[in-house]
């Protein structure tokens, strides 16, 4: 899934988060969890100068070199367009149903008001 972009080889610490920063280099900061204390601010290990490119998500791999994968957008836009359909369909049966129960309530008042008029 993913393919390697750059190879540099890095090796990696324990208690240290690795990344590539916005200039193509790899970086790396202390993790909030990573024992002892938490020193501010990233340093660059290793100057890279990779281009990004736009919609992959570039990382450091295990081996310490950099690598991207294709990021995933817009999971489930199949299943949501089949929950609209449900809906306006409902929507169709709703209003059948309401035009009915006019009818019915139209009909009613016409045969009360023969009624009246009979007993007149």
């Amino acid at each position: 899934m993913a393919e390697k972009v750059a190879k540099v080889g890095i090796k990696k610490e324990g208690g240290k988060l690795y990344f590539v920063d916005k200039h193509g280099d790899i970086s790396s900061a202390t993790m909030a969890r990573g024992g002892g204390k938490a020193k501010r601010g990233a340093k660059k290990v290793a100057k890279v100068g990779i281009k990004k490119v736009k919609g992959y998500l570039y990382f450091v791999d295990k081996k310490g070199d950099i690598s991207r994968a294709k990021m995933a957008r817009g999971g489930r836009k199949k299943k949501a367009k089949k929950k609209a359909k449900k809906k306006v369909v409902k929507k169709k049966a709703k209003k059948k149903a309401k035009k009915k129960v006019v009818k019915k309530k139209a009909k009613k008042k016409v045969v009360k008001k023969k009624a009246k008029k009979k007993r007149r």
